[in-house]
């Protein structure tokens, strides 16, 4: 068997064997197989499909590259929260704590981010001191003493997809359902949750842009989950424009860190409830949707989702001096607020322009190992359906470059369009 043979049986849109798919994932994680043949498979893959049995197949295959976890001995039952990735998703540094808090424990590993979407991991980074790289035996002792883990993927965990992930990113290899729905799955898998929820992004800011294609994403995730013995539940949210108003990585941690005390955007807040609720019913906390956003509810109003928060960066060696003060955020350089150009009422706002704004200005990759700003992005104070007056302010740019400033100014102004018409709200999630 030989891995060129592999990539042209794709090339040529035929369907792998189980086996060749995993003397490829064998040989890529090993180092037989280099970067430049995986790339080349992956378009293939981007270019030609697979089929839902290929997918599983290249799931397992990953998540079987390193180690499997079992923590049925550590705690009853563990659940983890993902999303399918967006513009201002700040979701899981808001959600994980509210449902710690309320009994449940929550282990995740998490990611960059990839391509115009922001990592989780990079906005947590932006807290000096805390730590994104627990071995496996850390990541068990913290969900075991504290309840609460969110860390990087540790590297004896789905190893082959630690590289894959990387190489996508910058080899224009993200946007396809079953690289994105076995890399998603193979980790949640190999750091053994036995119940998921997934939050599967649908828009202009989005991976999958159509309902159709979420809601073939999120079929395929919960059947591997469930060939996999996992409970896992899947929601269609919207991604057409940014979640919240901050986005960039020091800017949503301060805006999540208000969520917690009950403040922030309505939208965030109402988006970080809904999925609450279905992480404490999926993990057996609560017996409905409406008993599990009580419980939610009730984390933030009490302050004990927030104190979870604490913890977590504190346990993971982050300064908790950030969570108690975000004014010690790191600023950018220059700020500057653009106003609105005409009034009207607001019938789009691009997510994705936005997320290429934010990267252009240095808040995500573009190339490999590039290292992020964590004070740059931009502060989006309207939402689609609002009414606006010419003049008033209409986004916030924080940046430490004029020249990019300057840019970034264009696409995001052109990223709003404003009509006469009335428009309805963009709903928060589709089902």
């Amino acid at each position: 068997m030989r891995a060129v043979d592999i990539i042209i049986k794709k090339r040529e849109k035929k369907e792998l064997t189980s086996q060749e798919i995993e003397f490829f994932i064998r040989g890529f994680t090993n180092g037989e197989i280099p970067d430049y043949q995986a790339s080349a498979l992956a378009m293939a893959i981007v270019l030609n499909d697979m089929t839902p049995f290929e997918t599983a197949d290249l799931t397992l295959a990953m998540a079987r590259s390193g180690q499997t976890l079992d923590l049925s001995k550590i705690v009853d039952i563990a659940v983890d929260k993902h999303s399918s990735g967006g513009v201002g998703d700040k979701t899981s540094i808001a959600v994980m704590p509210m449902v710690a808090a309320c009994g449940l424990p929550v282990g995740k590993m998490s990611g960059k981010g990839l391509g115009f979407s922001g990592g989780t991991l990079d906005k947590l980074e932006s807290i000096p001191g805390y730590r994104v790289d627990l071995t496996t035996d850390e990541f068990k002792k913290q969900l075991k003493e504290k309840g609460i883990v969110l860390t990087g993927q540790s590297l004896d965990l789905a190893p082959a997809d630690g590289k894959m992930y990387a190489l996508r990113d910058v080899t224009g290899t993200v946007e396809s359902i079953p690289l994105i729905a076995s890399s998603i799955m193979c980790k949640k898998i190999a750091a053994g949750a036995q119940a998921i929820v997934l939050d599967v992004k649908v828009g202009l800011g989005a991976f999958m842009k159509s309902l159709e294609e979420a809601r073939k994403m999120a079929k395929l995730m919960v059947e591997i989950g469930k060939l996999a013995g996992r409970q896992t539940v899947a929601l269609l949210s919207d991604m057409n424009q940014p979640l919240g108003n901050a986005v960039g990585n020091s800017l949503e941690m301060v805006e999540a860190i208000e969520t917690l005390h009950g403040r922030g955007p309505v939208d965030f807040r109402e988006h970080c409830l809904h999925v609450a609720a279905h992480v404490l019913v999926i993990g057996k906390r609560a017996k409905d949707l409406a008993e599990g956003r009580i419980l939610a509810e009730k984390s933030i109003s009490d302050g004990s989702g927030l104190e979870k928060l604490r913890v977590l960066v504190q346990a993971q060696g982050g300064d908790v001096s950030y969570i108690d003060n975000p004014a010690k955020f790191v600023r950018a350089k220059f700020i500057s607020v653009v106003e609105t150009p005409r009034s009207g009422i607001i019938s789009q706002i691009n997510a994705r322009s936005v997320g290429e704004a934010s990267v252009d200005l240095g808040a995500g990759r573009a190339q490999k190992g590039d290292s992020i700003d964590h004070a740059v992005g931009f502060i989006i104070h309207k939402k689609v359906g609002d009414e606006v007056k010419k003049g008033e302010p209409l986004f916030e740019i924080h940046a430490n470059d004029e020249a990019k400033l300057a840019e970034a100014r264009q696409k995001v102004l052109t990223a709003h369009e404003i009509g006469g018409a009335p428009v309805p709200p963009l709903p928060l999630f589709y089902e």
